[in-house]
């Protein structure tokens, strides 16, 4: 039996879960958020199985007080000593080229961790305050860091390089790294044990925040995300792929800096941008009603998302089985009748049935269906705590 922490570092908030392991049960006994890290009116919350909520207000300067009053909650409520730990899992965003698995964390692999800041400054640098921070409450405890890109570093050269001057990528390190690769990995899995072999599948990771990426025998080939998570489909508020030249045309005719661009490909663009609404829900009720910027604003967000599996259906040579999954994906009937509808000519057949269903693995293709298509949860979480079993073992 054993007892591991998940967490997730943001720059002002963390989640988390605790996880009860016996064997291959890995029960989540707990989780929660502390939120408004370093802001006024910052608190803790916790809910233990299916109870209430919890919640704490109290002043949460930084990452090192965020995860003491995290861990004061668990004892007061699931854990009698945090001797019980067994381990720590972290999610990090980024971990370059250097990363192709989860590690066990020393003082090298943190290291590494802050000096990728630079590709992902929002949330590598959150991460390492929450290694220090879990590192200064329990220094007897080991840590592990799951890496969002090492499931994308199987990709080859030809799917990973920009056609920029070499040195781009040799001196400084661009090229495509993907992201939400958790995610991809563990719901490719379940697909693969659902037709019954690895075989060659379309995973698509549909959030305020989305992903699409090809899978061949367990490995990614292939995946939207590129250099950074502004790259791909388009998104809650990221444009996703443009004309490269744009941001500069902006620059130039606009008169805008260089974070004034920033600003507008990756908060003010995307479904945002096209109709006012970042939520999907938000987009969906509009377009239902008849508003003609919610209608176009779908279209073109399925567009993007079908675009991208027809590229990855070429790379694959073929394709066995499609996947959606995270907040849009799981949740929205509606966009995946759009998208399976477009997709007709593969020999998919939808079960509009199943295809209503919500919070559990679902085939939303009918029986005899040339291409199958599930629904799969996603579950970052539990993949992060495997993990860390497997590593401090």
């Amino acid at each position: 039996m054993k007892k591991i922490l998940v967490l997730n570092s943001g720059s002002s908030s963390l989640k988390y879960q605790l996880f009860n392991v016996d064997g291959d049960d890995y029960e989540v006994i707990a989780k929660g958020n502390a939120e408004r890290i370093g802001i006024y009116g910052s608190f803790v919350s916790m809910k233990v199985g299916d109870g209430d909520k919890v919640i704490k207000d109290v002043a949460l300067p930084s990452h090192n007080e965020a995860i003491r009053e995290v861990l004061n909650l668990l004892l007061g409520h699931v854990l009698k000593s945090l001797d019980e730990l067994d381990g720590v899992g972290h999610r990090v965003v980024q971990g370059g080229s250097y990363f192709d698995r989860s590690v066990l964390v020393d003082d090298e692999v943190l290291e590494k961790i802050e000096q990728l800041s630079t590709l992902a400054p929002l949330h590598n640098p959150a991460a390492a305050l929450g290694i220090r921070a879990v590192k200064n409450a329990l220094p007897n405890v080991p840590q592990v860091t799951a890496f969002d890109t090492a499931f994308h570093q199987s990709m080859a050269p030809e799917a990973y390089l920009y056609a920029l001057p070499l040195e781009q990528y040799e001196k400084h390190q661009i090229r495509r790294y993907g992201a939400h690769g958790t995610s991809h990995k563990y719901v490719s899995e379940v697909a693969a044990r659902m037709i019954g072999k690895k075989g060659k599948i379309i995973t698509c990771h549909l959030g305020n925040g989305a992903s699409i990426s090809a899978v061949e025998n367990g490995k990614c080939v292939d995946t939207s995300m590129g250099f950074t998570p502004l790259a791909g489909i388009v998104m809650g508020t990221r444009c996703g792929d443009i004309d490269p030249y744009i941001p500069l045309h902006i620059m130039k005719y606009q008169r805008k800096t260089v974070d004034e661009v920033n600003d507008l490909l990756n908060k003010e663009s995307g479904m945002l941008g096209l109709c006012g609404y970042s939520d999907n829900r938000d987009v969906e009720q509009k377009l239902l009603a008849g508003d003609e910027k919610a209608k176009t604003a779908m279209e073109v967000y399925v567009h993007s998302i079908i675009r991208f599996i027809g590229s990855y259906i070429a790379v694959l040579g073929g394709v066995e089985a499609i996947v959606f999954t995270a907040g849009i994906g799981e949740n929205s009937p509606l966009l995946r009748k759009m998208i399976c509808d477009k997709l007709a000519y593969l020999g998919i057949e939808l079960d509009e049935e199943n295809n209503a269903k919500r919070g559990e693995n679902v085939e939303i293709s009918k029986p005899g269906s040339k291409v199958r298509v599930f629904v799969i949860p996603t579950n970052e979480e539990l993949m992060i705590a495997k993990d860390t079993v497997n590593l401090i073992k």
